[in-house]
């Protein structure tokens, strides 16, 4: 996302921010995030004449001053904003730094660049540690927009573009903020199965769990390669146990040496071991098994019919009657034959439960959780929100700041039919008819 045009702030602004004059080093690596230059308040000009190490992909690049230095848009990801990286061109062959996608590593000191230009801080490189080459020619990740639909394509690179990028940090913000909304509000996190033979109430279709056919395809392949055998095979086996058995009769009434009769019967045992190995196999038949025309979960994984689960509901709710206050935050999953963007196969949902508490006591805590939300990304994922407000909703900050602001009104089931009914008899049409008893749609809200 490119920056804003803004003025350096003066020595009394910046004395005011109570900005450090040194930049940390990330914890578990030898440099700076990108993020912790540019999104300090003085855009990181209050830095200048740090020597840092920074790391990341190349955005945009270009050689400039006829092939003497280049500008390189560097970024880490830990933020949307770039640093402007210079390096000379007796540092590393420039035109394998500026194609994008590049990955980089420089080491150099922080400096603020000549007025006029939109950076408040810019990286003067000193040496070039490491450099990860691309192929702009197979890059499929140009520095242009790209559509939602062609990033489908290329899952693997497709965080590196904004938008994928700004969503991870935002859904990272917001999984925080849950957590940390119910941690303050002393509620207990209960990890419920992801795997479950329960439907939850009906909450939606559900993706069946098993091993059926995937063991029922390495049988068939088992069978190809290794037929089954016949009752010729069979029959011949039955042959051999009965030869062995009369064997060893005949050298027990013959009172033959204990090691005769010994090794004799150790063969008749090998025999019978072979014969029911052959009419077990003799059983074995290709497709999904089936008792009584119905498929037979009992030769299944769990031995029974298993799901991916469609709600945390029931097993967070034992947990309420023994805890008190409590929530699961976790993956969900709906088979359900909708392609709209209220209906998703796979989404993360949270879902509290409140011992001891009635409906407003609900209501309330739903309010809290939402302005809470809303608060937290306008206060840490607002560079994220104006890129998102820049790219695809003008109105989302807006919407945010009036959602955390504003007190929910709440009105009964009863009271919201009748404003529908009275919104029909003012001309309004619904595809379903309003009524009272009716589940309200999204029409309807």
């Amino acid at each position: 996302m490119a920056e804003t045009d803004q003025a350096l702030p003066t020595s009394d602004q910046l004395a005011a921010m109570n900005l450090t004059d040194t930049v940390e080093k990330h914890e578990f690596s030898d440099r700076v995030l990108i993020r912790s230059i540019v999104s300090r308040p003085d855009g990181g000009a209050g830095l200048a004449g740090q020597r840092v190490r920074a790391g990341g992909w190349v955005k945009t690049g270009r050689e400039q001053g006829k092939g003497t230095f280049a500008f390189l848009e560097l970024n880490d990801g830990s933020c949307p904003a770039n640093l402007q990286v210079i390096v000379d061109a007796g540092l590393a062959v420039l035109s394998k730094l500026v194609a994008t996608g590049t990955c980089v590593v420089v080491d150099g000191i922080l400096k603020v660049p000549p007025e006029g230009t939109r950076q408040k801080i810019e990286l003067r490189v000193e040496k070039v540690v490491s450099v990860g080459e691309v192929d702009p020619a197979k890059y499929p990740i140009p520095k242009t927009k790209l559509t939602l639909e062609f990033l489908r394509d290329h899952l693997h690179l497709r965080a590196r573009t904004n938008t994928i990028a700004a969503i991870a940090r935002i859904r990272n913000a917001l999984a925080f903020a849950t957590h940390s909304f119910f941690q303050e509000h002393n509620f207990l996190y209960v990890h419920t199965p992801i795997l479950t033979t329960s439907d939850c109430e009906g909450a939606g279709e559900m993706f069946q769990v098993t091993t059926l056919i995937s063991e029922s395809e390495k049988l068939e392949k088992e069978l190809i390669k290794n037929p089954p055998p016949s009752e010729v095979d069979i029959e011949a086996a039955r042959q051999v146990v009965s030869e062995r058995g009369e064997a060893v009769k005949q050298l027990k009434a013959a009172k033959a040496s204990k090691s005769e009769i010994t090794a004799s019967v150790a063969e008749l045992n090998k025999a019978k071991e072979n014969l029911s190995k052959l009419e077990e196999r003799s059983k074995l038949k290709p497709g999904i098994p089936k008792k009584d025309g119905k498929i037979d979960y009992t030769q299944d994984f769990f031995a029974r019919q298993a799901f991916l689960t469609v709600s945390g509901q029931l097993q967070v709710e034992t947990y309420a009657c023994a805890v008190s206050n409590v929530y699961t935050f976790g993956p969900t999953f709906r088979a359900e034959h909708s392609h709209t963007s209220r209906h998703l196969a796979e989404f993360w949902m949270v879902e509290p439960e409140i011992a001891f508490a009635d409906l407003q006591d609900d209501m309330n805590c739903a309010e809290a959780y939402v302005k809470y939300m809303c608060n937290w990304l306008l206060d840490k994922c607002l560079d994220d929100m104006q890129f998102m407000a820049k790219s695809y909703d003008k109105g989302c900050i807006d919407r945010l700041r009036m959602v955390a602001s504003i007190p929910f009104v709440r009105i009964s089931y009863t009271e919201a039919v009748e404003l529908l009914e009275e919104a029909v008899k003012g001309g309004k049409k619904f595809e379903n008819e309003v009524k009272w008893g009716i589940d309200l749609a999204s029409e309807h809200e």
